[in-house]
């Protein structure tokens, strides 16, 4: 989603201050918002008899037992149905994207994808009331000042007239309409497309468009550019150069052996571009331009952003990867993923405090064991890589 919430998990220390009472809290919040210009009826139609909510607590709480594979993910969300599904909303809404694009210069088809990943093409926009939700997490204490701020948003959002309180539903965190704006998203980005004097992201498609490419051309999309494309790498690529951080003219990795997946030349174009391997050396290979950044923007999984991109190719009639699933995949848990941090940083390989999640000081440190272990460096978690600390690390251990 547009707002892209990554809530790392971390409750409060022993001495931690106690919160104020609910109601005293909320009476601060109202003071605050009044503060802000918001008016009284908006305020009582928001707030009154407001209580938090535990199922949010819950949500932010929680975190996925096991991690999602490349290919699960990917095939969870391009499905057949819903590439056969964004054609036929390619075609029937042709006439307004192509309006849009003349706009905000975003091509029909990746707005497509936003819409149909976001929210299943305006099926599913999430079943809480915002304000409640946000209320709730503004007053948990872990991500407070962050949620106080949105429900300050949200709540200037009713005051202008776009949305009645008791229809502002969304996602468990606050993110809203048929693309999935954080309120500070739709404060900034959003637009009144149709010119009704609203900004409607719920129900009217001009301004879910309309707003989802005013955004998109604010965090730097280009439309005369793709998003990237499946490519081949030659035996004895160099795998420290597949990273994000490390761009490259397209005649650069063509000079380095890089192809097209099914052999032939790059493309001549004269973008800079990166090559991510989101399931290690063994699977897939993407080279990815400036585009890929900004779905990163949106949403900041490499995983989301390969599924937006494959399926703007695919309904286009682009092919499905080159690349076969394997048959057999492990995914790791967040208990595996801790064992293996924990046995990393035991041998000297930094991983920073044990959380289950894998992220870039994790991966830093799995490519520096590759390397000492001659594998493959490709920061890649996997079960193999796991046995092998568990094996290795006593001895290693000993000798460290």
């Amino acid at each position: 989603m547009a707002s892209a919430l990554v809530v790392s998990l971390g409750l409060a220390g022993p001495l931690a201050a106690e919160p104020p009472p609910f109601d005293q809290w909320l009476d601060g919040l109202r003071q605050e918002a009044r503060a802000a210009g918001i008016s009284e009826a908006t305020l009582n139609a928001a707030l009154t008899g407001i209580e938090p909510l535990d199922r949010v607590i819950e949500l932010d709480r929680k975190q996925p037992e096991y991690s999602q594979t490349f290919w699960d993910y990917l095939n969870k969300r391009v499905t057949p149905e819903r590439i056969e599904r964004a054609r036929k909303m390619l075609h029937t809404h042709g006439a307004l994207l192509g309006r849009v694009e003349a706009t905000y210069g975003v091509q029909p088809r990746f707005l497509v994808a936003f819409w149909g990943l976001e929210s299943n093409f305006g099926d599913y926009t999430g079943g809480f009331s915002v304000i409640a939700a946000l209320v709730t997490l503004a007053y948990d204490e872990r991500r407070a000042d962050f949620f106080r701020a949105e429900v300050l948003h949200a709540l200037h959002i009713l005051d202008q007239g776009h949305i009645a309180a008791a229809d502002m539903q969304g996602s468990w965190a606050g993110a809203m309409g048929q693309v999935q704006f954080l309120p500070s998203t739709f404060v900034r980005h959003a637009v009144d497309f149709d010119t009704d004097g609203r900004r409607d992201l719920w129900k009217s498609l001009p301004d879910v468009f309309g707003s989802a490419a005013n955004y998109l051309r604010a965090i730097g999309w280009k439309g005369d550019e793709t998003w990237g494309r499946e490519v081949k790498l030659p035996a004895g690529f160099d795998w420290d150069l597949a990273d994000l951080s490390i761009r490259k003219p397209i005649g650069a990795w063509q000079a380095l052996g890089v192809r097209r997946d099914d052999g032939s030349d790059l493309p001549s174009a004269s973008l800079m571009a990166s090559i991510v391997l989101p399931a290690g050396h063994t699977g897939p290979a993407f080279m990815v331009y400036g585009n890929f950044n900004a779905i990163l923007s949106w949403n900041r999984s490499i995983l989301y952003a390969i599924a937006v991109g494959h399926l703007a190719d695919r309904m286009i009639g682009l092919p499905a990867l080159s690349t076969p699933r394997p048959a057999h995949e492990t995914p790791l848990s967040r208990d595996n993923v801790m064992e293996m941090q924990r046995l990393l940083s035991s041998l000297g390989f930094e991983t920073g405090e044990p959380d289950g999640v894998v992220g870039s000081q994790t991966r830093a440190a799995l490519k520096a064991y590759q390397r000492r272990a001659g594998l493959p460096p490709d920061g890649y978690p996997t079960a193999e890589i796991l046995r092998a600390l568990q094996l290795a690390g006593p001895a290693e251990r000993q000798t460290n």
